[in-house]
């Protein structure tokens, strides 16, 4: 099985929900959609207050090149634009829908045999991002500067308690595997993997099964999918540590993966290009995984955007009576929630709750300099003096001599660490330190 340097072994917990089928999560009566839940500058509203939008409609255009379009997820009424927390801790602008209990959906043309340019067009047009958490606008990756002759799907899902990347592979395998191809198609190349750990094998004998995907070992012809077996590692999903496991290619410091001719997109983007380009469904819906001991029922469900956690707990079950932590996404990358006020968004790929027995809920002592942090880490950075110089507010050189920027917060530094260190929440801090101060 191929991976990189760096990294460790990280207990999965997938088994609570591996083999939990998809379901579909029921109506709510209030949604609140935010317009930041992508790179880049958030969507305007192309709505106003007292409107009666469709299911599908186009409700915030994206206001700039590195932007997506955001459409309603239900049938229903305006209610207002409002600011409210998001999932980080930011305020940004919702859209607030109330649901009027019709059916009416609004979708796009379907695509036949539909040219490169056509399908970079449905992209944007469906508002598609990437869906493994970065939030990227699709339509700008598949039109990348430099020229790339390899496609990667990134189908990994190396966050432990995940499984939405792995049962939609299973349950959804022929429109998955279309929008893989559509996505190649628009790049223009012919070079196409789809990077899986060990740890899900049922994906990967059902994706064998199907015409044109196959092995590493296997006789390749032009167009084929390979599918490569990816050691079970942290964070072996990660854009460039995938590229290096897959293609043995380094993308460069400060680089993107196109420097080195591959593009990377994930499991869940593959799928909304198929449903945009084929079925002519624009992005609000998702699957995502709700898992962890302090819930009582795991699920991998599939939500509709702007849907309140509250709603979705309430769907699993509730929570027991010794969840002590909840968090947005996984644990490693995901972020500590105050409550469950907070709504989904395109880049929700999973909600936990935690118990004592799952979540570390022991205060932070002195670095011991024992140098795990800086072992473990697959940027080979110095996380030990990240921490350090931003604690005492010299962010600068927790730039130039830990290599805070070049971090990509996968949080291995952190896991390892016997004291305890908010690494990760050091070089969130030095980042945005740097950013006012560019």
């Amino acid at each position: 099985m191929k991976t990189f340097k760096g990294g460790f072994h990280v207990p999965d917990n997938k088994a609570l929900s591996d083999t939990k089928a998809i379901e579909q999560m029921p109506a709510v009566t209030d949604y609140y959609v935010s317009l930041s839940q992508h790179i880049g500058k958030p969507a305007e509203p192309a709505v106003n207050v007292g409107d009666t939008v469709k299911e599908g409609q186009l409700i915030a255009k994206a206001s700039a090149f590195v932007s997506a379009n955001i459409h309603s997820p239900v049938c229903g009424e305006i209610v207002e634009i409002v600011k409210r927390k998001n999932a980080q801790g930011s305020v940004v602008d919702y859209v607030h829908i109330r649901a009027n209990g019709k059916q009416d959906v609004e979708s796009m043309p379907k695509l036949d045999n539909p040219t490169a340019e056509q399908i970079v067009q449905r992209v944007a047009d469906a508002g598609i991002v990437g869906m493994g958490g970065a939030g990227f606008p699709t339509a700008v990756k598949i039109q990348p500067k430099d020229e790339v002759d390899t496609l990667i799907i990134n189908a990994a899902e190396c966050e432990p308690y995940l499984n939405c990347d792995n049962r939609l592979m299973i349950e959804r395998t022929e429109g998955f595997l279309q929008g893989v191809r559509l996505l190649a198609k628009a790049i223009n190349v012919s070079n196409i993997f789809i990077g899986l750990e060990a740890n899900k094998m049922e994906a990967y004998e059902t994706l064998l099964k199907s015409d044109g995907v196959v092995d590493e070992k296997a006789e390749r012809k032009d167009g084929d999918i390979v599918l490569v077996l990816l050691k079970k590692k942290y964070p072996q999903g990660a854009e460039k540590t995938l590229i290096k496991a897959c293609v043995n290619r380094e993308v460069p410091v400060g680089g993107l993966p196109s420097a080195v001719g591959c593009i990377v997109n994930n499991v869940g983007t593959a799928y909304a290009t198929y449903d945009a380009v084929v079925n002519g469904t624009p992005l609000y819906k998702r699957l995502m995984t709700v898992s962890g001991r302090g819930v009582r029922a795991p699920k991998n469900i599939e939500v509709r955007i702007g849907t309140p956690l509250s709603a979705i707990v309430d769907f699993c079950g509730g929570l027991t009576d010794d969840a002590v932590k909840l968090i947005s996404g996984g644990p490693m990358m995901g972020f500590s929630l105050m409550g469950l006020e907070v709504t989904t968004t395109k880049t929700d790929s999973g909600f936990l709750a935690l118990t004592d027995k799952e979540a570390s809920t022991v205060l932070p002592t002195s670095c011991i300099n024992c140098g795990r942090c800086a072992s473990v880490c697959p940027m080979r950075l110095m996380p030990m003096y990240i921490d350090f110089y931003a604690t005492v507010g010299d962010y600068d050189k927790a730039v130039s001599i830990g290599g805070a920027m070049n971090c990509f917060e996968c949080g291995t530094c952190a896991y390892v660490c016997p004291a305890k260190r908010p690494i990760v929440q050091s070089v969130r801090l030095t980042k945005s330190k740097m950013k006012e101060k560019k």
